[in-house]
C-alpha cells in the first residue's frame, strides 16, 4: 500500500531556473504519493559518490572518486560504466540533453590517487569519450559543482571550485562553446556550490579559508561575476556552506557543514529574497548529523542529507523529521516525467523517492 508523504499538499511548478530538474514548466496536482526511498542496484564503491544528473526522466549520470562515469537510460533501473579515467575524481556532472554534458574533476593535491590536473571535460556521446575544455590558458584548480541555467536564447554555465582552494569560476554564456575564467581568491577560500539565476546574478557558496579553520559564507554577485558581495557569513569556525538548493528564484536553502564536534545543534540557512538576505534554522541536535546535500522541491518541501542520515521538512525547515536517506546524500536531483517527478540522492548509496500525482494513482484514497 503507497504512504502518502507527510500529506505533502504541492500547488508546485517547476520552471527550470532554480535547481537541477529537467523539462520545462511542470506542475503536479495537489496531492502526492510516494513509495518511500528505494535503494538503486549499482557497483558497490567505498565511500560517497558527489553527483548525480539526468537530461530526461531515462538519461542520467554519475560519478566516483576513482574516475568512473555510469549511465542509466531507464531512470536508474540499470546502469553501466559508460566511460572510466582512473586518476580522475569525478567531483560534479551536468549534462544538457542525452549526448552533451559537463565532467568536473576536483583537481590534484586534497585527495590521495587524484593525478588528473583537468578541471572539466565535454563528452558529445553521452559521456563514452571526454575532451578537456579549451581555457586559453587560463585555468582553475579544480571543480565542486556545476550549474546548467537553460533560458529562451542561451544556455549559461558555471563550474566552480573547489574544496580545499584555491578558488575559481569557468563560465559560458554560449552553452559551452566559449569559456572565461573567474579567480575568487580574493573573495573565498574554498567553493562548494553555485547557483545563477540568470547571466549576470548568481551566488557562491563557500568558506572564508582554504583549510577547515574557515567560516561559512555566501557570496552574491549582480554583474556576472565581476564584483561580488558578501551577503552571509557564519561568524563561527570550523564551517562551511557545501550545497545549496533554489526551487524558484526567490526561496532557497543551503547545509552549513561544521566540523565541531563538540556542537550538537546542525543548521542550514534560508533565503526568502533571492539570495540578498539569509537566515539561520536548526536541523537537528543530533550531534553526528554532519551536513550535506540539500533539495527543495518546492518553499516547503526538502530534504537534507547528513552522515546521520536523511531529514525531511514539510513547512519549509520549522521542524525536520528523520527519513531513511542512505549516510552522506550528497546530491539531490528532481526529475518530472509522466507520472509525476522522480527525486534522486547521491551519496553512499544512490536512491529514488517517486512521487505520483493523485491523477495517475490506482490505489487512490
Amino acid at each position: 500500500m503507497k504512504h502518502i508523504i507527510s500529506s505533502i499538499l504541492f500547488g508546485l511548478t517547476l520552471t527550470g531556473c532554480g535547481q537541477e530538474n529537467v523539462g520545462g514548466e511542470f506542475t503536479l496536482t495537489p496531492l502526492v504519493y510516494s513509495n518511500g526511498w528505494q535503494t538503486l542496484d549499482t557497483i558497490p564503491y567505498k565511500g560517497k559518490r558527489d553527483y548525480i544528473s539526468f537530461s530526461t526522466p531515462s538519461h542520467g549520470w554519475y560519478g566516483t572518486g576513482k574516475g568512473d562515469l555510469y549511465a542509466t537510460e531507464d531512470g536508474g533501473e540499470t546502469w553501466v560504466l559508460a566511460a572510466s579515467h582512473p586518476g580522475t575524481f569525478i567531483r560534479a556532472l551536468g549534462f544538457i540533453d542525452e549526448q552533451t554534458g559537463f565532467i568536473g574533476n576536483v583537481g590534484t593535491d586534497y585527495y590521495p590517487g587524484v593525478t588528473d590536473e583537468t578541471p572539466l571535460y565535454r563528452t558529445d556521446d553521452g559521456g563514452k569519450t571526454w575532451l578537456a575544455v579549451a581555457l586559453g590558458g587560463k585555468t582553475i584548480k579544480g571543480v565542486c559543482a556545476i550549474d546548467i541555467l537553460k533560458t529562451e536564447s542561451q544556455t549559461i554555465i558555471h563550474a566552480a571550485g573547489r574544496v580545499g582552494g584555491p578558488t575559481g569560476i569557468l563560465r559560458s554564456i554560449d552553452g559551452g562553446e566559449n569559456w572565461s575564467v573567474i579567480n575568487m581568491e580574493a573573495h573565498a577560500g574554498m567553493i562548494l556550490d553555485v547557483k545563477f539565476f540568470d547571466a549576470m546574478t548568481g551566488l557562491v557558496f563557500a568558506s572564508t579559508a582554504s583549510g577547515m579553520d574557515g567560516e561559512g559564507l555566501i557570496l552574491r554577485t549582480v554583474d556576472g561575476g565581476q564584483t561580488w558581495k558578501n551577503v552571509y557569513r557564519s561568524g563561527r569556525s570550523v564551517e562551511l556552506i557545501w550545497k545549496a538548493s533554489f526551487p524558484d528564484d526567490m526561496n532557497g536553502y543551503a547545509t552549513v557543514q561544521n566540523y565541531d564536534q563538540n556542537r550538537d545543534v546542525q543548521l542550514i540557512v534560508k533565503t526568502t529574497d533571492g539570495g540578498k538576505t539569509w537566515r539561520e534554522i536548526p536541523l537537528t541536535t543530533t550531534p553526528k548529523a554532519r551536513q550535506f546535500g540539500i533539495g527543495f522541491v518546492d518553499k516547503d518541501h526538502g530534504w537534507v542529507g547528513t552522515l546521520a542520515g536523511g531529514f525531511y521538512t514539510a513547512d519549509g525547515g520549522k521542524t525536520f523529521t528523520p527519513v531513511p536517506i542512505a549516510k552522506a546524500a550528497n546530491k539531490f536531483s528532481f526529475v518530472p516525467n509522466e507520472n509525476g517527478m522522480n527525486v534522486y540522492a547521491i551519496g553512499t548509496q544512490v536512491q529514488r523517492l517517486e512521487l505520483i500525482r493523485e491523477d495517475t494513482n490506482s490505489e487512490g484514497k
